[in-house]
């Protein structure tokens, strides 16, 4: 038996909706990508959803829209995927790491304010593993210093924080539809969400090539701006993915379930405490890499799933970081592990997983 870490859900819905695009002459700058951004926006309860290529270039657009710059600092987590630090340093600021707390795995946000200085413009939070952030506090403190407050909810599209759906907090906020994510774009996709008018009209303009919103010369651009369009073959896959999002997230929900019931007699092993949607299934253990190895010879993949972003080489190399510089962090990493996870991943599938999982052990 071959088990991949994850893999897409896609149906018949999908395939006849991006069908349906390939028989019109417009793959580009169409009517699907409007109307996933409109059904986005309503599902999160947003004013403004501007559809874009990737979640990495949906974060580059918002640091350019809160006119973060040369010098100046965000404050972020160091347990993420690395596009929520590069894309601060695409624009040349700087990302100040505060270490995260042990349960949630989100930033730690008692730790935060000893590290905001003059130069700091921002605070980037992640849901991480799809389990929002404390809100309530980092706004409350991004209110108090006066600070640009980004959600990267790239991982937790369904989850909800104190009854308002991830995606809908702070200056503006992200999504990302990579086939590992809930929902997915035919491969790669992302999503800036925002209340906030000018952030809107500016990320629109940017993700086009510079061109105005309501611009209709084609070749006048009015500022800077990027090709981070989404094809409309994606955004048609989108929505039709985006209706069956209550299916995806029940049966996401159904195989997280069969693990926690299946995994909670082994002592060696702390399983997730989810209480948002679901995007990975990651528990932690000791001796991490080597059963990593043993699972794939048994045919199951597996995957070490965050390492620090302040260990990697080139943060390493260019500001110096090194072990021991966020402990909790660390700790955390080197005991974590994605089992495999998605939405058609079997019971039988599960036990074999878990049989293979416990003679390892």
């Amino acid at each position: 038996m071959i088990i991949v870490l994850s893999k897409p859900d896609i149906t018949d819905l999908e395939r006849k909706a991006v069908l349906e695009v390939l028989k019109t002459s417009c793959l580009s700058l169409g009517p699907k990508v409007k109307e996933l951004e409109k059904e986005i926006a309503e599902y999160v309860g947003v004013k403004y959803a501007i559809a874009v290529n990737s979640g990495t270039s949906a974060l580059h657009l918002i640091i350019r829209a809160l006119n973060i710059k040369d010098n100046d600092e965000v404050i972020t987590s160091p347990f993420s995927f690395i596009s929520s630090s590069n894309c601060i340093l695409y624009e040349r600021a700087k990302p100040v790491f505060v270490d995260i707390d042990g349960t949630s795995l989100n930033i730690d946000t008692s730790k935060i304010e000893d590290k905001i200085s003059p130069n700091t413009k921002a605070i980037l939070a992640v849901d991480v593993f799809a389990n929002s952030a404390d809100w309530e506090e980092l706004e409350r403190i991004a209110k108090k210093h006066n600070l640009y407050l980004i959600e990267d909810s790239a991982e937790a599209l369904g989850s909800e924080y104190m009854g308002k759906k991830c995606g809908s907090f702070g200056d503006a906020a992200v999504f990302s539809f990579f086939p590992n994510k809930q929902i997915t774009t035919a491969g790669e996709g992302g999503m800036i969400l925002t209340n906030d008018k000018n952030i809107a009209d500016f990320c629109y303009s940017e993700r086009n090539q510079g061109r105005r919103q309501d611009n209709n010369k084609w070749l006048e651009h009015v500022r800077l701006g990027y090709n981070y369009r989404m094809p409309e073959v994606c955004a048609a896959m989108g929505i039709a993915q985006l209706k069956r999002i209550d299916e995806i997230l029940e049966k996401r929900a159904r195989v997280a379930s069969l693990y926690n019931e299946k995994l909670k007699d082994f002592k060696e092993i702390d399983i997730p405490n989810n209480s948002g949607s679901w995007f990975v299934y990651v528990i932690k253990l000791d001796n991490r890499d080597k059963i990593i190895k043993e699972m794939a010879d048994n045919g199951i993949q597996c995957s070490d799933y965050f390492q620090p972003i302040h260990l990697q080489p080139y943060y390493k190399e260019r500001f110096g970081f090194k072990q021991g510089d966020f402990p909790v962090c660390e700790q955390v990493s080197q005991r974590v592990i994605a089992l495999p996870f998605y939405n058609s991943l079997q019971e039988e599938q599960i036990d074999f997983i878990v049989k293979t999982l416990r003679q390892i052990l």
